[in-house]
């Protein structure tokens, strides 16, 4: 790797798995000083944290609880003296039709996927350096709905995008850029591409499969990167052509 991001420090949370892991990995294979937090799983976050180099650390925190989440971000900016990099990819999805959610399932999603990310973002404000970078990753299902169940799931995504123009706008005299990525299906654990889904959603993507993490992680790098520098605001699909 090149080490475009030596020197920085960099906070990603829900990076013990999945697309998190990903980008924490690349983030540090850049040079970067690398902070993850989790849900629960300390083994996968502490495998992860191997990876990662000098000074890394996984701080637990639940992304459903507004004061746990404002407590590791805290943390983490501390143990990294400042924070640079806040790559927002916690998150929860489950699909179910109108009648079959309630308002349990509302302040849960949306706990998550919106408190979350606008606690985060609060708790990192005071220590984030001008010529940052704010990435949320997102979800293509904040512009389209290809099947049932999706409302909930899609209305929190819509809403982090907007979340993110707002901060854009907020943040774009200090040289932070905040910027969103929109993945379609990516092969995970949550949405494997031989799970029960693959069948329904591959016949929508142009490319004919599933993304992998480090797709998504390669446009994170690039976004935490100074080749990114007049890219702020932006909603970014990193979905094979599903969208289009």
């Amino acid at each position: 790797m090149s080490e475009k991001l030596a020197g920085k420090k960099a906070i990603v949370t829900g990076g013990s798995r999945g697309i998190g892991a990903a980008i924490a990995r690349r983030l540090a294979a850049e040079g970067a000083q690398v902070v993850i937090t989790y849900a629960g799983n300390k083994a996968a976050a502490d495998a992860i944290v191997a990876d990662l180099g000098e000074g890394a650390l996984a701080i637990q925190a639940d992304a459903a609880d507004a004061s746990s989440v404002a407590a590791a971000i805290g943390q983490a900016a501390g143990a990294l003296g400042g924070i640079d990099i806040l790559v927002h990819n916690a998150g929860v999805a489950a699909m179910a039709p109108l009648g079959s959610t309630g308002l349990e399932d509302y302040r849960q999603m949306f706990g998550v996927n919106v408190e979350g990310v606008f606690t985060g973002t609060t708790a990192a404000f005071p220590h984030l350096n001008d010529g940052g970078r704010i990435i949320i990753i997102g979800s293509v299902n904040a512009h389209t709905m290809p099947n049932q169940g999706g409302a909930l799931y899609g209305a929190t995504k819509a809403a982090v995008a907007q979340m993110a123009r707002g901060w854009a706008r907020d943040l774009g005299p200090r040289g932070i850029l905040v910027n969103v990525i929109q993945p379609g299906p990516v092969d995970t654990d949550m949405n494997p591409s031989d799970g029960p889904f693959a069948e329904f959603l591959k016949p929508y993507i142009a490319l004919g499969r599933y993304g992998h993490a480090d797709e998504i992680a390669n446009v994170a790098a690039f976004l935490a990167s100074g080749e990114a520098s007049l890219i702020t605001g932006a909603l970014i699909d990193v979905d094979g052509g599903f969208s289009i």
